[in-house]
């Protein structure tokens, strides 16, 4: 005989199973199309940055390559150092039917079919510079709202898992942009076009499979606020109203800064970029001009076996590492050791200048970006300040992204030309991951 409690409990049990089943599956196809965005967001760069560009500038200007190359990459990186916080804020205080970040992801991945357009008709090196500054504005402005996605949309229970995908996504996009950007040495126009259209099918992918957190809905992340005292409850609302009639200003925008944890999640970010930026800028040229390339290996071939070799270590790592994180409640340890050994990394090619050896550093160096990648997202999410402005503080975090490219190509210009050339570039790229470890070790707020 079934009682009332019984009764109940089956009525509820397939309700909730059904909601849990429901919630499963709407975060595998967010996760898959997050995962495809950001892989062709990753191929667009990896593509570009790696194959397209060192080559376009090499033809253009071969005697002065390595100076002219750093020139366009730096100058480009401070658009990018701009308006990645500018797209943040701006998808945060976006009002429409179709949510805060998708009317971004979208225009934003149509222009940039045009942005590359100009890029692969330009002719001298001036040209390349005004292209690239230009894409480089509408790039920044399509991922800043696409890097609040975890923020917005997964608690902080996931958000190791969500990393991960993000993380091995970009490993695997890397590896697909550069072997499909090597497939156009002899066409460089067309491989620009193959990359734009690669990033706006997915972004519309993206957009039409997954539903867009409206601007009123709290991020899942976060929990409930506790009630502030009923003296200051008047006040703090009273603040809040006038705070968003005010225009935003520098300090206000750099808020995020002033909180100890997020600025040495900065600071980490920023050393272990630089570092990579340093070496990955000017891999074609490294295999052109240091490292013997075997048999009739071309550079482009070259660079598309290391990113091989890398994708293998860093998808590894990545997937291994994003849930374990999770499961330990750990996030720090993983940062540290992936940034330290891609330091330690960088010293294989110094010691021996040979192809087989930076197949190895490939492989090495791959493990720990993955780690890195996998772990470094889901940190970063934990010491937001305050969730209503993800966009905007992860914007002014992807300055520690931005912030190394401008200085990377310049500095390695310069190490190259006048301090002792790729040798001493692989010595301060792994002082940089190095660096970067240490200063994530004292943050307080994160396992």
């Amino acid at each position: 005989m079934t009682g009332p409690a019984d009764s109940t409990a089956s009525a509820v049990t397939p309700h909730g199973a059904g909601l849990a089943a429901s919630r499963r599956a709407g975060f595998r196809r967010l996760m898959i199309s997050l995962g495809l965005a950001n892989g062709a967001l990753s191929a667009l760069y990896a593509g570009i940055l790696t194959v397209l560009l060192p080559l376009q500038i090499e033809r253009i200007d071969r005697p002065h390559k390595v100076v002219a190359l750093g020139v366009v990459s730096g100058v480009s990186a401070v658009f990018a150092l701009v308006f990645n916080p500018v797209g943040g804020a701006l998808s945060d205080r976006t009002r429409s039917r179709f949510g805060r970040r998708a009317p971004w992801l979208v225009t934003m991945s149509l222009a940039m079919i045009g942005a590359l357009a100009l890029l692969g008709r330009a002719t001298t090196v001036l040209l390349v510079l005004v292209a690239w500054c230009l894409t480089q504005i509408v790039a920044n402005l399509y991922q800043a709202p696409l890097t609040a996605v975890i923020p917005d949309r997964v608690s902080r229970q996931r958000r190791g898992a969500a990393s991960a995908v993000a993380g091995v996504s970009s490993v695997v996009g890397g590896v697909a942009g550069v072997g499909l950007a090597s497939q156009f040495t002899g066409h460089l126009g067309l491989g620009y076009l193959a990359l734009a259209v690669l990033l706006a099918l997915t972004a519309l992918w993206f957009v039409l499979s997954t539903a867009d957190a409206p601007a009123s809905d709290p991020p899942p992340a976060d929990p409930p606020p506790a009630d502030p005292p009923p003296a200051e409850s008047h006040a703090a609302a009273v603040r809040s109203r006038e705070f968003r009639r005010l225009p935003a200003t520098i300090a206000d925008f750099f808020a995020a800064l002033r909180h100890r944890d997020f600025a040495l999640v900065f600071a980490s970010r920023a050393a272990a970029i630089l570092g990579y930026y340093l070496v990955v800028s000017y891999e074609l040229y490294i295999l052109t001009d240091y490292i013997g390339l075997p048999g009739q290996m071309k550079p482009a071939e070259g660079v598309t076996v290391l990113a091989a070799i890398s994708a293998v270590g860093a998808l590894t790592a990545a997937a291994l590492a994003g849930p374990l994180s999770d499961r330990l409640d750990r996030r720090k340890p993983f940062v540290f050791v992936s940034s330290a050994m891609a330091g330690a990394g960088c010293l294989l090619p110094v010691l021996s200048p040979t192809f087989g050896t930076i197949e190895l550093f490939a492989g090495f160096a791959g493990v720990a970006f993955g780690c890195y990648l996998s772990v470094d997202a889901a940190l970063v999410t934990l010491v937001l300040p305050r969730s209503e402005d993800a966009a905007r503080d992860l914007g002014v975090l992807n300055i520690a992204n931005a912030g190394p490219q401008v200085i990377a190509p310049l500095l390695a210009a310069l190490i190259i030309s006048h301090a002792g050339g790729y040798r001493t570039l692989f010595i301060a790229g792994g002082c940089c991951g190095i660096a970067g470890a240490f200063a994530v070790m004292g943050v307080r707020s994160v396992r």
